[in-house]
C-alpha cells in the first residue's frame, strides 16, 4: 500500500495518508498499517475519530474500501463532523464533494434566497481549512427534490465534467411516488422541452426551439391510487421527470405545479437515489446510492 503524508485540516496536526490498492474492509486494513500497534489502540482512533476515508471521518470497523481510496490517520486529534439538518456529504476527495439534500433545501440561491442554499453550506465547509477555497455547481436538485447531488472544487473540474457530462454522468436515477398506477408499468416517455415566461416547462412538438428529453420509468410497487415509480434520466432537462410523469397522466404527488392532485406526504414526492459518474482525475467509475425514503414506502403499501 502507498503511503503519503498530509498535512492537518486546522493547522499542524499530523496526519499520514495511505492508499488502498485491494478490497479490504477498514479495520483489517488498519491492522495491516499498524502491524506494531494493538487492536484496542487501532480501536481508538476510531472511537475519537482520527480516521478519515476519502477525507469523510469514519468509525465503523467494518466499512468497506476499494482500491483507489484513501485512509487519512490524524495522530493529533479527531476530525471535524460535517453536521447540517438538511445536508449529509456521502462523499469527499480534493476534487469534488456529493452529498445527499433534503427536501425543502435549495441548490444554489435565488433573488430571494442567498444563505439557506446546499451551495452557501458547502462554501463555507471547505473554507474552515483556507478562505481561498471555492466549490463550483455541476448540477441542481429542485428545492423540494431531495438526494444526491455534486459539486466542484475547482473551476477546472467543473468546466471538464460540465463538457463531457453525457459522457461522464453514466446513470442518475430517481424514485418518486406518483398518482394512479401507469400502464405499462414499464416504458419510457419523449418529448421536446420549452420553458416559458413563468419559468413553466412543458412539452412541445417543435423541435427546432424545444429541447429533446427522454426519461425512462419501472413501477416498483403499487396499491392502485399511488405507485412507487423508478425513473432512470437518459437527458437531463429542467423538470424533465416532471413534466413527463404530468403527461402520461401520473402527476408526481404534491406536485401541484405539474398537476398533481394530492399531497400525501407534505412534500413533492422525488428523490435523487442514484449517481454514478466517471472520476474526472482518477477516472474511476464512482457509484452513489441512497435507500428509497420510507415514506414513499409506506404510502403505496
Amino acid at each position: 500500500m502507498e503511503k503519503k503524508k498530509g498535512r492537518g485540516r486546522r493547522g499542524p496536526d499530523r496526519i499520514e495518508v495511505f492508499k488502498v490498492e485491494k478490497n479490504i474492509t477498514l479495520l483489517p486494513f488498519l491492522q495491516e498499517i499498524f502491524s506494531d500497534r494493538s487492536k484496542t489502540t487501532i480501536k481508538s482512533y476510531l472511537t475519537h475519530r482520527q480516521i478519515a476515508i476519502n477525507n469523510t471521518p469514519m468509525t465503523q470497523f467494518d466499512t468497506p474500501l476499494h482500491p483507489g481510496d484513501e485512509v487519512s490517520v490524524n495522530y493529533t486529534r479527531g476530525y471535524k463532523e460535517f453536521r447540517h439538518p438538511r445536508l449529509r456529504i456521502v462523499y469527499e476527495d480534493e476534487f469534488l464533494i456529493v452529498v445527499d439534500k433534503g427536501y425543502g433545501l435549495l441548490s444554489i440561491s435565488t433573488d430571494r434566497v442567498k444563505a439557506n442554499t446546499a451551495y452557501h453550506i458547502l462554501s463555507d465547509y471547505v473554507r474552515q481549512d483556507n478562505p481561498a477555497n471555492r466549490i463550483f455547481v455541476l448540477h441542481r436538485l429542485d428545492r423540494d427534490t431531495s438526494g444526491l447531488m455534486m459539486f466542484a472544487k475547482s473551476q477546472g473540474i467543473q468546466e471538464k465534467m460540465q463538457r463531457s457530462w453525457n459522457d461522464m454522468v453514466l446513470d442518475r436515477r430517481y424514485v418518486a411516488v406518483v398518482e394512479g398506477e401507469p400502464s405499462p408499468s414499464k416504458g419510457e416517455v419523449s418529448s421536446y422541452l420549452k420553458e416559458n415566461a413563468a419559468f413553466h416547462v412543458y412539452s412541445t412538438d417543435d423541435k427546432e426551439n424545444g429541447q429533446y428529453a427522454l426519461t425512462r420509468y419501472e413501477v416498483l410497487a403499487t396499491n392502485g391510487s399511488y405507485s412507487l415509480v423508478e425513473l432512470q434520466l437518459a437527458t437531463g432537462r429542467k423538470n424533465q421527470i416532471r413534466v413527463h410523469m404530468q403527461d402520461i397522466g401520473h402527476s408526481i404527488a404534491g406536485d401541484r405545479k405539474y398537476g398533481a392532485h394530492t399531497n400525501p406526504l407534505g412534500r413533492l414526492s422525488l428523490h435523487a437515489s442514484r449517481l454514478r459518474f466517471v472520476h474526472p482525475i482518477t477516472r474511476r467509475d464512482m457509484l452513489f446510492e441512497t435507500p428509497v425514503p420510507a415514506a414513499f414506502q409506506r404510502i403505496v403499501r
